[in-house]
């Protein structure tokens, strides 16, 4: 069991380790998005956008990878891709629910 699992294991997790560290970038880094990817209010959830840049960039490298690793390169693909579509969720609902991401003036 512990060998079907592994490569999305290390995917997913390379992933989510990318996207923390990539959160002082976003701290500190003007934004890129559009309008339409910003939630109303001017305000931005950095981590999930840094998430969803660590999830592009473990897309790429199993893209690229040259060997197909038994299938698991594939369904690790599969659910990168799946887990960025729930960051684009994720965003669509921030832009959705302004309210709820206010931050405190006190």
């Amino acid at each position: 069991m512990l060998s079907k699992t592994w490569l999305p294991a290390v995917a997913l997790t390379t992933g989510l380790i990318l996207g923390a560290s990539t959160t002082a970038l976003t701290q500190t880094t003007p934004s890129t998005q559009t309008p339409a990817q910003r939630p109303a209010g001017g305000g931005r959830p950095p981590h999930i956008l840094g998430a969803e840049r660590a999830l592009k960039h473990a897309e790429r490298q199993l893209e690229e990878a040259a060997h197909h690793f038994g299938g698991h390169r594939v369904k690790a693909l599969e659910l990168v891709k799946q887990a960025e579509a729930e960051v684009r969720e994720a965003i669509a609902y921030a832009h959705a629910h302004p309210e709820e991401f206010k931050t405190s003036t006190k």
